[in-house]
Parts: C-alpha cells; sequence; structure tokens
C-alpha cells in the first residue's frame, strides 16, 4: 500500500497538495482549521480533500483546533454527507483494502488537557483512559492527533508531552502504525516495539508549511516499509 501521512494543516492545506503523489490511502491526523470556531474554516478543507482524486481511500481525523466537530457535532455529521470520497473517524475505525490485505484504522481525535481546546481531557483521569480502552485490538493503522508519550512527542521548550495513558494502550497492543501530529516540533518517524510512529505535522512551530507530507510504499503483512 502507497500511504501519505499529514497533519495540522491549519487552513495551508492548498500548499500541501503538490506534494501530495497519490496511492492507497491519505491520512490527516488533525487540525485542518485555525480558530476552530468558522465555518468558513471547514467548507474549503473539506472541498479541497474531496475533490482530491489521486487517492483511493482519505481518511481524516479531527484535532484541538477543530472546535466545531466537537461543539457541534449534529451539524458536522449532517455536513459530512455531502462529500462522497473521504471518512471522518471519530472513536471509530473503518478497513480498507482487499481480501488479501485488509487494514483496519481506528481513528480519535482525543488528547491530554491543553488550556481550554477541543477534543480535551484530564491527563490521568478515567475518561481519557476509557477512551484509549475502546482501541480494538487488532487495529492495523492508529490514528490519533496527539502523540503517545515518548514518540515523537518533544515540545520546543523541552521535554515530552505526548500522553502516558495512550503509551499504555499502545505498549500492551501495538498497532502496525501510529501516525498523530499536534505537536509540530515533533514532526519525524519512529520504530519502536513493531510499531511505526509518524508525526506528520506539516507546519512548524511558526505556523509556516516547513515540513513534507510522508509517503511510505507498506507491507501490511509483513509491516515492512520504505519511504518514497
Amino acid at each position: 500500500m502507497i500511504i501519505t501521512f499529514i497533519s495540522d494543516t491549519h487552513t495551508k492545506h492548498n500548499q500541501v497538495t503538490p506534494d501530495l503523489p497519490g496511492g492507497d490511502l491519505l491520512i490527516h491526523a488533525g487540525d485542518f482549521m485555525n480558530s476552530g470556531y468558522y465555518w468558513e474554516e471547514v467548507y474549503p478543507f473539506l472541498k479541497w480533500y474531496d475533490e482530491l482524486n489521486n487517492y483511493d481511500h482519505k481518511v481524516f481525523i479531527a484535532g484541538n483546533h477543530d472546535r466545531l466537530f466537537d461543539d457541534r457535532p449534529r451539524e458536522v455529521q449532517g455536513l459530512l454527507t455531502g462529500y462522497k470520497t473521504i471518512d471522518y473517524l471519530q472513536d471509530q475505525c473503518i478497513t480498507v483494502g482487499d481480501d488479501e490485505q485488509m487494514v483496519k484504522i481506528y481513528g480519535s481525535p482525543w488528547q491530554p488537557e491543553f488550556y481550554d481546546w477541543a477534543f480535551n481531557l484530564p491527563r490521568q483521569g478515567e475518561d481519557l483512559r476509557e477512551k484509549w480502552f475502546w482501541i480494538p485490538k487488532d487495529t492495523d493503522i492508529l490514528v490519533t492527533h496527539g502523540p503517545a508519550f515518548g514518540h515523537c512527542d518533544e515540545a520546543p521548550y523541552g521535554g515530552h508531552v505526548g500522553c502516558e495513558l495512550l503509551r499504555e494502550r499502545i505498549d500492551e497492543f501495538p498497532p502496525k502504525i501510529h501516525v498523530f501530529g499536534h505537536i509540530h516540533a515533533g514532526y519525524g518517524y519512529k520504530f519502536h516495539n513493531g510499531t511505526h510512529f509518524f508525526n506528520a505535522a506539516v507546519l512548524g512551530e511558526r505556523y509556516n508549511y516547513d515540513n513534507k507530507p510522508m509517503t511510505v510504499d507498506w507491507d501490511p503483512i509483513t509491516n515492512e516499509l520504505n519511504f518514497i
């Protein structure tokens, strides 16, 4: 499978288009909005994502900047029915591929509290632990907005800021791929304990398009991949 990972486009998605080579699957790990309050930030992103025609499947989740998706979920669900080529996941899974290489993807937008943003829950609370409990044990590709603790999660002011509870779940039931964003400074790739970790935040700390999308040729059966 040819897969491209992106995250944290913050209304600058059009700048990314030339660096999307096409393939089997495109995954956006949240924060497509900026302020998060205005529908005018939602419509252009959904139109852009829906009209990309060089991927067989396109999946996305929300992030902490995507407030409308947290505050007005019914309106969002109604809006999404108008976009036929994309799949939005909020604590849900889908399968893609064929009978020989069926891949289970699970997406969830939650992350530890950070000021008063969307999809925030107390860092060590049972509500957040429950969100991660529902990640299927046989997930192939896990998509969350924020990183797990210790994996591509170093903030510019130093230290790891990823979710400890998510790290516990991943350590217990490792997915083959975990893609996320949120911590722009953590952009990059890491392999650990059988899982490929991708921090796919394409904008840098100053919200400029500094980081290219990562595209890989991945074998779902062997879990081997090569960067393209």
